[in-house]
């Protein structure tokens, strides 16, 4: 069985495997050099994929000043999606409220109230040097502002034509039915892999919503693909109990069963790992990061990897203990 090469999100049609590019910014992953960036943006742009952003990702706005610079050098290609987040970057004289974010040694902190709403979009809007933006999410609903004003907010922001469609991004299904109710919602982000598997529920409201449900490490943020090594004090990885020493024996079990499908079928292990998260649903898109073009490349193939069903079976069974 293969999984559709294209996906739906909102009026695009693109690619079903996306591209995450916080690991462009230093102070995310290992970041990477600027001309490197933009070398991997412009293969990403030409390809017409949904690319993810997001204000807080690097220092100073990094990685939305970034993609700005490579959507200007790349106007006369493919027309990529650009989705970017808000809320991290606290505007002068608002209150951080901390949200505990699960897997996380530390909360974040975020303010989603609704009178800054309109100044982040503007914010994003210059660094990314574009008129509207494709789609934008509130980076975390904020614990201290019911949902349905966030989005009202919002809601005026596409009014505006600031922006052009509404996401969501680490909510529960019931802050997803309530902010559906204000206004659609073209996409749910959430994190879904063979490591971590989506809440049934979010995944029947993104369904009842007619949301894409936009999936990010799904790769575990490189936990399925082989042995990490040790991380770097700066990778925003090193936070994560996902990649604690105690839980090696778990990353090896899991990737030894994902390796072991690749062999007989001919495919990488982040291939493997995208294709099986393809065929969970129709309406998912992956947003892998990656730093070289050839990756981008190999992760996009993974749409056209035929996945027999007893492999998609052993590897539903692998991760079962985790789940």
């Amino acid at each position: 069985m293969t999984a559709a090469a294209c996906r739906r999100i909102g009026p695009w049609t693109v690619p079903a495997v996306g591209y995450g590019a916080m690991v462009l910014s230093p102070g995310m992953y290992e970041g990477a050099g600027d001309e490197a960036g933009l070398k991997t943006l412009g293969h990403v742009i030409e390809r017409g994929m949904l690319i993810d952003t997001s204000d807080v990702y690097g220092r100073d706005f990094h990685n939305e000043r970034l993609i700005g610079e490579a959507l200007r050098r790349h106007r006369q290609h493919g027309r990529a999606v650009v989705a970017t987040k808000f809320g991290q970057r606290i505007p002068p004289g608002a209150t951080p409220h901390p949200v505990v974010f699960a897997g996380g040694k530390r909360p974040v902190m975020v303010n989603a109230e609704p009178q800054y709403v309109r100044q982040y979009a503007v914010a994003s809007l210059t660094r990314l040097g574009v008129e509207r933006i494709d789609l934008w999410y509130p980076h975390f609903p904020d614990p201290e502002v019911p949902i349905a004003e966030t989005v009202g907010a919002m809601a005026d922001v596409v009014a505006a034509g600031l922006v052009a469609h509404i996401g969501l991004s680490n909510v529960t299904a019931a802050q997803l039915r309530e902010a559906a109710s204000v206004h659609p919602i073209s996409a749910v982000q959430t994190e879904w892999s063979l490591w971590h598997p989506i809440d049934g529920d979010l995944r029947a409201a993104a369904d009842e919503a007619g949301a894409a449900i936009v999936a990010w490490w799904p790769l575990g943020a490189g936990a399925l693909t082989g042995p990490a090594s040790e991380l770097a004090p700066t990778d925003l990885r090193a936070s994560f109990d996902q990649f604690s020493a105690e839980r090696a024996g778990e990353r090896a079990r899991l990737h030894t069963a994902i390796a072991g499908c690749a062999d007989r079928i001919g495919a990488t292990p982040a291939q493997v790992a995208l294709a099986w998260l393809l065929h969970q649903h129709d309406s998912v898109v992956p947003i892998p990061g990656t730093r070289q073009p050839g990756r981008v490349d190999e992760n996009l193939a993974a749409a056209a990897i035929t996945l027999p069903d007893e492999e998609q079976a052993a590897l539903t069974h692998a991760a079962r203990p985790r789940e």
